[in-house]
């Protein structure tokens, strides 16, 4: 069985709101998958539908070629969920916190130990829960998740409100989750984050998934223009109307240069010319961009 999930049509409504909008996806074994939208976009009810926490309207889900619904206790020590919001008991450390789940399944408490370890606590393991940070709360609520070495692992948001240098660190970690094997289904809103991460992500809004591809074939599908900059004042007026011709726009904010063009190697050697490399930086289309060309540019609320 090369699947790890299986979702055919999926659907949840709630009143008028079409929450989940006949979603169909597979996660192969030992894939890094990744859901991606706006708010409202509906990844977070699908995500729960898939892990059994709640029951769809219409529709099919094969977990481990298990049906999570009706609660199936077979899954529960096969899958690891770490939520938006994890709810810990307040006046507990978190090496108690951990030992009380692997109390709970049946774990010995030394690879609770263990676990604060691979998540960097150790140092932190006599310190009670409403002093830990955000990142460190959020390392634990992944090390609990682990703790019984599931197959399927399903992070919600994980490194949301993190600082850059605990997202980073949050990272590595993910990614030695996954290379031991694991399979890992991540929702989140940063571009850059499943660009790094993601085998494959789903692009989801308004319940709907929009496409499913690899990053590197979504922003490829893109055809977006290249921009190229340089250092700003280093070519007069005249100059940046003739290196820009009529293949690029250009746009000067007074630090940088940048031409956006769909023909970089002619403005780059135009630029090579002129001996007008100073400040060079070259870059594509991310997946930000495609994010953005398929769920729109408007504010959601």
């Amino acid at each position: 069985m090369d699947a790890a999930i299986r979702v055919t049509d999926l659907a949840k409504r709630y009143g008028d709101l079409r929450a989940v909008d006949g979603v169909s996806f597979e996660v192969k074994r030992g894939e890094f998958f990744g859901i991606l939208g706006p708010n409202g976009a509906g990844k977070t009810t699908t995500l729960e539908i898939v892990e059994g926490l709640r029951k769809p309207d219409s529709g099919t889900v094969s977990l481990l070629g298990e049906a999570p619904w009706p609660r199936n206790k077979k899954l529960g020590q096969r899958i690891g969920v770490q939520l938006q919001a994890s709810a810990f008991f307040d006046r507990l450390t978190a090496r108690e916190q951990a030992r009380t789940f692997a109390d709970l399944y049946g774990v010995p408490r030394a690879h609770a130990d263990e676990m604060l370890e691979t998540v960097g606590l150790t140092e932190k393991a006599n310190t009670p829960m409403e002093k830990l940070s955000g990142g460190q709360a959020q390392r634990l609520s992944i090390a609990c998740a682990l703790i019984h070495e599931p197959e399927l692992v399903f992070l919600d948001e994980p490194t949301a409100a993190l600082d850059p240098q605990a997202r980073r660190n949050l990272w590595d970690l993910l990614r030695k989750v996954n290379a031991d094997g694991r399979t890992v289904v991540l929702t989140t809103h940063y571009m850059d984050e499943a660009e790094s991460l993601c085998d494959r992500v789903a692009i989801m809004d308004k319940g709907k998934i929009l496409k499913i591809d690899t990053p590197a074939a979504l922003v490829k599908g893109l055809a977006a223009a290249t921009r190229i900059s340089i250092s700003s004042g280093f070519l007069s007026t005249d100059e940046v109307r003739e290196v820009a011709g009529d293949v690029a726009q250009t746009d000067d904010d007074g630090v940088e240069l940048t031409f956006t063009t769909h023909d970089p190697a002619t403005i780059l050697t135009t630029l090579a010319a002129r001996s007008a490399l100073d400040g060079l930086r070259v870059s594509g289309a991310t997946l930000e961009d495609v994010f953005l060309d398929l769920t729109g540019r408007e504010y959601r609320a």
